[in-house]
């Protein structure tokens, strides 16, 4: 039974939380989404994020890189937005993605929490 709804809310009980969704990479679909609402459109977000996803897979393949990403971060001028991929055979394929208002958020904590989510997650 999937758990995704609840993950994604406890992912906005994160100081500063703007958004979160899981999306799968291989399509760039949200598979689930909390808040965002009024200040970030989601599914963009998703559909941007997968192409960053494939491209530094892509990178890593043609590096010869052997290892996983664990996550991916952009900071922008009043925003973290983390792309967390999902290591469990359950997930593969899937990512976790959260944007955090810079003022309010420790990134530090916000990553360490997120990975507990991502453990969590039964699809």
């Amino acid at each position: 039974m999937s758990n995704i709804e609840i993950v994604l809310k406890e992912a906005m009980q994160i100081d500063g939380a703007i958004g979160a969704a899981l999306v799968d990479y291989s399509s760039g679909m949200t598979l689930g989404q909390a808040g965002g609402s009024g200040t970030l459109d989601l599914e963009v977000a998703a559909a941007g994020n997968t192409e960053i996803v494939r491209a530094k897979m892509r990178t890593m393949e043609a590096l010869r890189l052997r290892e996983g990403i664990e996550d991916i971060l952009i900071t922008l001028d009043t925003q973290y937005h983390l792309i967390r991929l999902i290591q469990g055979q359950s997930g593969h394929g899937l990512f976790l993605y959260m944007a955090l208002d810079k003022r309010r958020a420790n990134l530090a904590l916000a990553r360490h929490k997120l990975a507990n989510l991502e453990r969590t997650i039964e699809i």
